[in-house]
């Protein structure tokens, strides 16, 4: 049986720094394969885990954003990683972990959705749908994953892995791990001031068309914040570990430079 913390890891055992990497809804640690590939990183421990729910792995417990965070603290605790860096659903789980408190290290971003203004429309109306007369809005959804991940702009061996991932997602799962997730950005609360308040060292990069984006209020605070460095990536790019795996491994070795 598959466990609900999937690990995958690369670089060497005995590395001086190590990276925690959680991937999008949907999406299986592998889908960080071509980053923690990328010669950036050479001699930086990486270790990427599934969350749970997430391309089949189990969902157990609580599935709220806050509970996920505390699990994946431990996480980077038992394989002492000195970064954490999520993706999308993993960004919001990696920002929860510091603004908790419970992760004192530098936190990379991925096309993180602050707000409820900041995520698909499409997206919401799907998830909040199925709240109200099963999942089966989300089952539609699940399946046209796949054939948007066969335009992705990724080697084939890696889309092949990104689309079997996508296949083994269960819609009930996705459903209350998306639920969870929505309440938790629609939350009263100023994300982008917490950051910037936090004095962490934070990493926010989006594509400027594909992944979402920031409202321009968001924007302006966080590029007032002396600890927060705004990445922007030329062109179109939706699944940013997969598509631009080059300019991600970048901004994460220069969150690895800088931590304690």
């Amino acid at each position: 049986m598959r466990e609900a913390w999937e690990i995958f890891g690369a670089g060497p055992a005995d590395a001086e720094r190590g990276v925690l990497l959680l991937p999008g809804g949907a999406n299986a640690a592998r889908s960080f394969d071509l980053v923690m590939g990328d010669e950036a990183l050479a001699g930086v421990r990486l270790v990427a885990t599934t969350l749970p729910g997430m391309a089949g792995a189990p969902l157990v417990g609580d599935a709220s954003i806050p509970a996920l965070a505390r699990q994946a603290c431990q996480v980077a605790k038992e394989h002492g990683c000195d970064v954490v860096v999520g993706f999308s659903h993993g960004a919001t789980v990696a920002m929860e972990m510091l603004l908790s408190g419970e992760f004192q290290g530098p936190v990379v971003l991925l096309g993180i959705s602050l707000t409820t203004a900041d995520e698909a429309a499409f997206f919401r109306g799907v998830v909040r749908a199925s709240e109200k007369v099963g999942s089966w809005p989300m089952a539609l959804l699940l399946r046209g994953l796949p054939l948007m991940a066969r335009s992705s702009k990724t080697p084939d061996a890696h889309k092949r892995d990104l689309i079997q991932d996508l296949k083994a997602n269960r819609a009930g799962d996705s459903v209350r791990t998306c639920s969870k997730y929505l309440d938790y950005i629609d939350a009263d609360r100023d994300y982008a001031g917490l950051l910037a308040a936090s004095g962490r060292p934070v990493w926010v990069v989006h594509a400027e068309k594909g992944d979402g984006g920031l409202t321009d209020a968001e924007r302006a605070t966080l590029e007032a914040a002396p600890n927060v460095t705004l990445v922007t990536i030329p062109g179109s790019v939706f699944l940013l570990p997969d598509e631009a795996p080059r300019q991600t491994a970048a901004a994460i070795a220069a969150a690895v430079s800088q931590a304690a």
